[in-house]
């Protein structure tokens, strides 16, 4: 796999400055551009349709949402803030992929829906979106991917974010 220019010149430095365990450096900096061209990829591929992937996860959201969301609720189920989701569901109303409308039970409440336009968006990119994503892992076994899979989570272990670990 070729590295991200970046970790190319890192790593090279790395073994220039002598640091213990450059294997594990590689290791991460190999994780870490499959990531980078993923997104890149993702991007891409989003592009044609005039989405992000932060306007794809909201549009993902709220096709599963028969009865729409309330702005703050996709924030937290999106994982972003609330000024975050303002300005993707700003763009996405401008193209008319979205409406906002007052909740019926609450009058002082909006409620975020797709319109028919995003509808008819949201079945076609979800379904090739979901193809080339399960694609991407498709040359290893069941067996493969789930060691990928233990490993990965192994490694996670070790990062200090959420308590996960202390850190020094």
């Amino acid at each position: 796999m070729k590295f991200d220019q970046k970790y190319q010149a890192l790593l090279q430095e790395v073994q220039r400055r002598g640091l213990p365990d450059v294997e594990g450096i590689r290791l991460c900096f190999q994780v870490l551009s499959l990531a980078s061209s993923i997104d890149r990829d993702c991007a891409r591929l989003l592009a044609p349709h005039g989405l992000s992937e932060g306007r794809f996860v909201l549009m993902f959201l709220l096709e599963a949402a028969s009865d729409g969301l309330a702005p703050n609720e996709l924030a937290k189920q999106a994982g972003v803030t609330r000024a975050t989701v303002t300005g993707l569901l700003d763009g996405l109303e401008r193209e008319a992929l979205i409406e906002r409308r007052v909740d019926s039970h609450d009058r002082r409440a909006l409620r975020i829906y797709l319109t028919r336009k995003g509808k008819q968006v949201a079945v076609r990119v979800f379904d090739s979106h979901g193809r080339w994503i399960a694609g991407l892992f498709s040359n290893l076994t069941i067996h493969e991917r789930g060691h990928l899979a233990l490993l990965l989570d192994k490694a996670a272990g070790n990062l200090c974010v959420g308590g996960v670990k202390t850190c020094r």
